[in-house]
């Protein structure tokens, strides 16, 4: 069985209040349990040999929950109360200058991919086949994610992770995530 990360660590941060994370850690806790259960549930059924339409949805329903247990838990590793920038000497950063142009050129587009109208994730991902990075907007938590491909910065943009503190002004979360980016986090995901 799976176990919820302990994240309270972010709280305090610029930006984000007490009351936004804390909830946020519980819709997070939710998937954690939700994955438990379809387990469970799956196992059962399958024990069973209960293989009919009941089992095909839940297992549909397992990369859902699956999927937000784990954007979540790399959306809060890959944020920090002390952020440092780029180490412009990492490998990470000598690839987003070869990739995107500059690092300004890839955050603008991040951002700008964030901004995207509707409610999802935003992912830079490391296509480690092609050795290329690409940001990349995914709709759900079982869709539009890139196959085989490793994220290195993920930011939540559905409106539960900023909608207490900054209503529906989604540039201004946007910039408080940039801002709080644990860069270390994001070079270990790369290789650095």
């Amino acid at each position: 069985m799976y176990e919820a990360k302990d994240f309270t660590h972010l709280i305090g941060m610029d930006g984000l209040s007490e009351e936004q994370l804390t909830i946020h850690f519980g819709l997070y806790n939710g998937y954690v349990n939700n994955v438990n259960t379809v387990l469970e549930t799956m196992k059962n059924m399958s024990d069973a040999k209960e293989f009919g339409p009941a089992f095909a949805e839940i297992k549909r329903r397992f990369g859902w929950e699956f999927g937000g247990m784990r954007l979540h838990e790399q959306y809060f590793e890959n944020m920090t109360k002390s952020a440092s920038p780029l180490n412009p000497e990492s490998a990470l950063a000598k690839k987003i200058t070869e990739d995107f142009g500059s690092f300004d050129a890839w955050k603008t587009e991040f951002i700008k991919t964030a901004s995207l109208r509707g409610v999802g994730w935003t992912i830079l991902f490391h296509d480690t086949h092609a050795n290329r990075l690409i940001n990349t907007w995914a709709n759900e938590h079982d869709v539009g994610h890139l196959v085989t491909t490793t994220p290195i910065v993920v930011l939540d943009v559905w409106e539960h992770a900023f909608v207490f503190d900054f209503k529906m002004k989604r540039p201004d979360y946007i910039d408080v995530f940039m801002n709080s980016i644990d860069w270390a986090v994001a070079e270990k995901r790369f290789g650095a």
